[in-house]
């Protein structure tokens, strides 16, 4: 269905109805009302690459996320993802997955940057130093971060206060008059990774409680690695009274293990 049919059918100019459904300010609101309503009635459709070559859009955002790890099964992250998707199908932009391929050098987000496909991107997953948002930045091109980097410049981004959740981990330890706790921490290159770390070394050290090296644990973030690691702690000769762990896959490890320990 063309802009001409619904144009003929309101008795407008092709103008008026295109600039209408581009969102321009400048058509009366109760035509651009008229207008919208047809072309929902007509079930019309802008032509993306017409669309693109008019307002250099593309009406597309990339959400990059780390290959060597499985943030898309974390079910907060699921949930986000689906509202983000939602939201911004109501204003016709589509969401695009790329897949963050460390011994690629980016080339996937270097080519969509060249091919002008999208018009921001997401980033889940920041490093401490994040060559990739450096770029972005050097680009000047328009990005968000699911988490926080130490970048020169200001940038948007939307996190947690990780560093205060592993301290009010061990708060919530103390209350109960545990004191012997362990840390159970991901390997990973990842801003949360450390400020976790962080809150939870800050906290204990607060307190004057000492930590045993064998009690501050960095391995990969697996359910495997979680169970044989708890199972290791619950078979040495002073297992932890408590265990923090920094994801829920080390956790769901950890609980399976406390679990046929019958702890």
């Amino acid at each position: 269905m063309s802009l001409k049919a619904i144009a003929a059918a309101l008795g407008l100019s092709v103008t008026t109805v295109s600039r209408a459904l581009n969102g321009y300010d400048d058509v009366a609101s109760e035509t651009r009302k008229r207008i919208e309503e047809e072309a929902r009635r007509r079930n019309y459709r802008p032509n993306a690459a017409a669309q693109r070559l008019k307002t250099g859009r593309a009406n597309a955002v990339g959400l990059i996320f780390p290959i060597s790890t499985t943030p898309l099964n974390d079910s907060p992250f699921s949930n986000m993802l689906l509202t983000l998707d939602q939201d911004l199908a109501r204003e016709q932009i589509d969401v695009l997955l790329l897949a963050d391929k460390p011994q690629d050098n980016q080339r996937a987000l270097h080519s969509m940057l060249r091919s002008r496909a999208l018009d921001a991107v997401i980033v889940a997953r920041p490093k401490p130093q994040d060559l990739r948002l450096l770029h972005l930045q050097q680009k000047g091109f328009r990005f968000l971060t699911l988490g926080r980097s130490d970048l020169p410049q200001p940038y948007a981004w939307f996190d947690l206060d990780n560093h205060a959740g592993s301290a009010l981990a061990v708060a919530y330890c103390l209350e109960k008059g545990l004191t012997h706790i362990a840390w159970l921490g991901s390997n990973e290159d990842c801003s949360f990774v450390r400020d976790r770390r962080k809150g939870f070394l800050d906290a204990m050290a607060r307190q004057g409680l000492s930590i045993m090296p064998s009690c501050l644990i960095e391995t990969e973030s697996s359910r495997r690695a979680g169970y044989q690691q708890t199972a290791a702690w619950l078979a040495g000769p002073t297992p932890p009274q408590a265990i923090i762990t920094d994801c829920g896959s080390l956790g769901e490890g950890a609980a399976l293990a406390l679990q046929q320990a019958a702890r």
